[in-house]
């Protein structure tokens, strides 16, 4: 495919999140948030830096050894809203931090594009170290990880969840359906038996929209992140 097109497929791409497209949401919407006990916010940072702790020391599969830094989440304590990718990449496994790189950037301006902020949300993935030359992720792998992604939802009890890619949705849900016949539509994501479920949204991962650009991809991401924010109460505005 020729470079100049891809190049004005992606510049395309970044202003339907960033332009005329993107419905911003007004100011007090995104502080609405259900009350929280007094400390909470301090209580659940407490519990992801325990989390977080742990998974930097954990060498319970190969990655862990082939790493150079974990990279357990980043974000809001008390979020509403929760991001789950499926591994850290490159940039990613230089930082320590998710969703750093070029589908990072991407990710942040779909967030805005939402009317929030990266600070607003928390972001993580289902794996917390790099597979190498990003392989997709082992079975055992995702199983010796999983717990630490189950603690980090657990801690912080977003209302929803967006599962980025088929292998966060396909984690999270524990089925083998294809994202394109999870996505566009709410699922549960069970905590525990005390704790009620969180909704979760499958859609697309940054990365495949930035390999397999379309106006009809990029169209049903939009479509998902809309539906996110009708079910948070967000309210919209055209700019």
């Amino acid at each position: 495919m020729d470079p100049k097109k891809i190049a004005g497929q992606l510049v395309e791409m970044e202003q339907f999140f960033t332009g005329d497209f993107a419905l911003k949401t007004k100011k007090k919407a995104v502080a609405a948030a259900p009350a929280k006990t007094a400390g909470a916010d301090g209580d659940t940072q407490a519990a992801l830096d325990a989390i977080a702790k742990k998974v930097r020391a954990c060498r319970k599969c190969e990655i862990g050894s082939t790493r150079l830094n974990a990279v357990p989440g980043d974000g809001n304590p008390t979020a509403r809203l929760v991001f789950v990718g499926e591994a850290p990449g490159a940039d990613e496994d230089q930082q320590g931090l998710p969703f750093v790189g070029r589908a990072g950037q991407l990710l942040e301006k779909m967030i805005n594009a939402m009317g929030l902020q990266r600070q607003d949300v928390f972001i993580c993935n289902t794996l917390k170290c790099r597979p190498p030359e990003n392989r997709d992720p082992k079975p055992d792998e995702i199983y010796n990880c999983m717990p630490y992604l189950k603690k980090q939802l657990e801690a912080i009890r977003p209302e929803i969840i967006v599962a980025l890619g088929a292998h966060a949705a396909k984690t999270l849900l524990d089925t083998d359906r294809p994202i394109g016949q999870l996505r566009g539509q709410f699922h549960e994501y069970v905590f525990s038996d005390e704790i009620p479920p969180a909704k979760l949204m499958p859609t697309y991962h940054p990365a495949y929209l930035l390999r397999n650009y379309t106006p009809d991809n990029r169209k049903r991401v939009w479509d998902d992140l809309q539906k996110v924010m009708a079910e948070l109460g967000l309210s919209k505005e055209k700019p």
